[in-house]
């Protein structure tokens, strides 16, 4: 029996709704965006936005342009950094006058120091090899720390003036940037450690005396020679002019 008229039209409308619905499907997957590219990571603002203890070391950051380096090189997904940020009471028990005597450099270095040229969660500084450089070593000294855990997965700072433990994550992408909380200012041994007492003028012992004398009295000697060559040769012409006169 031929489909009659009405039921014909249904069937066809339905054919339409669902070839549009495909069409509609494909454009909006077609024009669907692309996943937003994650924003660039700036240090400063991290410590800022992350806490409210770390306004100190912040400024330091910005002060010696060490943001301005890091966050360049962040922008390289392949460049990764651990900070170890002191928090506002570690630089207020510094003891008074700690970093007036620091050069621009010398803060410079303070900076770098307390960043790793790594990424390292905790459980990382388990496998961590003493010693451990910073952004500082090399530049002009050594600018090392040594890191040791506990059972725990505390992690034990020594800079061999400074000992601490990181007391807290401030933040962590888990792939290129860590940022942890210090209860200390971590002093480098090349700059605040013992300097060697400065070279003493040679002094003259017994020994030094002696050559002295034994200079003095060969100058004596020399010139007693030179001057009984002159009497010697003076005779000598004086002997050969009275032979002649003879």
């Amino acid at each position: 029996m031929a489909s009659s008229p009405p039921l014909l039209a249904l069937a066809l409308a339905a054919l339409l709704a669902l070839s549009a619905s495909f069409v509609g499907a494909a454009k909006s997957k077609a024009i669907a965006p692309a996943p937003a590219a994650p924003e660039p990571l700036n240090v400063t603002a991290i410590l800022l936005h992350n806490s409210t203890n770390h306004k100190t070391f912040a400024r330091l950051l910005h002060e010696t342009q060490v943001d301005i380096q890091i966050n360049s090189e962040l922008d390289d997904r392949s460049n990764t950094f651990t900070i170890l940020a002191p928090t506002d009471d570690a630089f207020v028990n510094l003891k008074g006058g700690a970093l007036n005597t620091l050069t621009q450099q010398d803060l410079v270095e303070l900076v770098l120091y307390h960043i790793l040229p790594r990424y390292y969660s905790l459980p990382m500084f388990v496998t961590a090899s003493n010693p451990v450089r910073t952004q500082a070593s090399g530049n002009h000294g050594t600018y090392t720390l040594n890191v040791t855990t506990d059972n725990s997965l505390r992690v034990n700072v020594s800079t061999g003036i400074t000992q601490t433990t990181i007391a807290d994550k401030v933040f962590d992408d888990s792939e290129q940037l860590a940022v942890y909380s210090l209860d200390k200012v971590m002093l480098p041994y090349d700059q605040f450690g013992p300097k060697p007492p400065p070279a003493s003028p040679p002094t003259k012992g017994p020994k030094g005396e002696a050559a002295a004398a034994a200079g003095e009295t060969s100058g004596a000697a020399e010139l007693g020679r030179g001057m009984w060559q002159s009497l010697v040769t003076g005779a000598g012409l004086m002997a050969a002019i009275a032979g002649s006169l003879l």
